[in-house]
Order: structure tokens, then sequence, then C-alpha cells
């Protein structure tokens, strides 16, 4: 047993870096030290996160288990952003994960704050075997209506994907006239990792494409409100009427198109 005593505390700060054995973690927290039994306390704090963040691993990833048991290969996941925006695309995404591939934390892109976001969209992106993302513009939303244009690019996404899915997972209610066989899931960015990796493609794509757009028409604050009908929004399209990239059709713009 290591002499603890004569340790000091930026030691076994070094000692709980590493796995640390019950009984070493038992005699830590025995210690008369302050300082050390912080250290203790946090590593049993870090020790629950991670086994939490791989317990949500386990439950996010048995639908895609399931799948490969039954013979199914490629398994990917579908997800859309933008529905509800005043102004800006409808996106959508798909992607098909490796068997092995892991990350914990990956969950519904709503549920993960932006910087990280964009951290998970590297990783995904970068060890996906195959992914794509399909855009329908305010014009055609205001043609076809939001639910059509969502349909539409949720359908797009699939059949671009460079490597073609043996069966898709879907956030929400099943798509008509879909290329693919699928399995609908109501609330699947929090059932399924390949649906919530589609989640966060799909969201900081569209992040990134309202922020540039924010360049053109700074008035409307796109870098702030992604689009959505915020108060300062609002207030801007009374003030200065809606630009291009709103969607005509939509209250809130529908008002002040001349």
């Amino acid at each position: 047993m290591v002499d603890l005593h004569s340790k000091t505390i930026k030691e076994i700060k070094d000692i709980l870096n590493e796995d640390v054995h019950p009984d070493l973690l038992l005699a830590l927290a025995g210690d008369t030290r302050q300082g050390v039994r912080q250290l203790v306390s946090q590593y049993q704090k870090k020790m629950e996160r991670e086994r939490l963040l791989y317990e949500q691993w386990d439950r996010m990833s048995s639908q895609e288990k399931a799948l490969r048991e039954a013979g199914y290969q490629y398994i990917a996941g579908v997800d859309e952003v933008g529905r509800g925006p005043l102004a800006g695309p409808v996106i959508a995404a798909a992607v098909i994960l490796p068997e092995e591939f892991k990350l914990l934390g990956l969950n519904d892109s709503k549920k993960i704050p932006a910087a990280l976001r964009e951290s998970y969209y590297e990783v995904i992106i970068n060890h996906a075997i195959s992914y794509a993302v399909a855009f329908s513009s305010p014009e055609e939303i205001d043609q076809m209506n939001i639910y059509q244009a969502t349909m539409k690019v949720m359908r797009s996404c699939v059949t671009q994907l460079p490597i073609q899915p043996d069966i898709c997972l879907v956030d929400g209610l099943e798509v008509k006239e879909f290329p693919a066989r699928q399995l609908a899931l109501v609330g699947g960015d929090g059932l399924s990792v390949s649906i919530a990796a589609a989640s966060i493609i799909a969201k900081v794509t569209r992040d990134r494409f309202m922020k540039e757009a924010a360049g053109k028409y700074p008035q409307y604050g796109f870098d702030c409100n992604a689009g959505y009908g915020t108060p300062d929004h609002l207030a801007a399209i009374a003030q200065y009427g809606p630009s291009p990239l709103h969607r005509k059709s939509f209250g809130g713009v529908k008002e002040w198109v001349l």
C-alpha cells in the first residue's frame, strides 16, 4: 500500500488522474487533510458523471445494436432542424456511424451547448461512414408549405448519402415516399445515437448558415436568433420589412410583405 501521508496534495491529485483501486480511494477518503478529501469528492463525482454517460450511450445505442443483430449493416440516423423559424432554410441531415463509434455525451442537439455541438460536429463528420445534408430555401417553404418542405429534405438527405443505408432511424413520424426502409422514433434525437448525430450535423450546419446571413442582413440579428421569432427579430421585421431570407407565408412576416 502506498504511504499516503508522505504524499503531497499535488502528488495525490496526480494519482487520482489515473484509475484508482477502491481500497486506495477508501484510504484517501479517510485522510485527515481537507484538501485530500476534496480531491476524493471531486474524483467520485467525475466517476459518477462518466458512469451516467456510459449508461446513456448504452441506452441510446440499443436501437442500432438490435438492428445490427437483425442483420442490418448500414444504419442511418435522419433528423431535421428549422421548422419553426421565420427566416432561413429548413435543413435535414443523414449520417451512418461505424459500429465502433463512441462519443460520450452525444444527445439531442438542443440539449448540448453551442461550443460543444461544434466539437461534436467535427468528431461525427470525421468518423462517419457516410453523411449528407439537404436544404429547402425560404422560397420553397413558401411554395410547398413547411411540412412538405421538411419531408422533402428528409428524403433528399438520404438519397444524397454516398453510401446508401440498409435502414434509417428517423426522428418523428414516418416520412411518406421515403427512399429507404425506415423506423420512425418519436423523440428519436434523445433515443438513438444515430439520430442525435444527424441532429448535431443539421443544427450546426444551419447555425453556421444563419451566422453568415447575419453579415449580409445585420439588422435582423440572425447570429443570435437563428431566424426564430424573438421580440427583437419581430421588431426588426416591423421596422425594416422582410429580407429575402424571410418566409413570407409565416405569421409575423406575412403581415409586412408589400
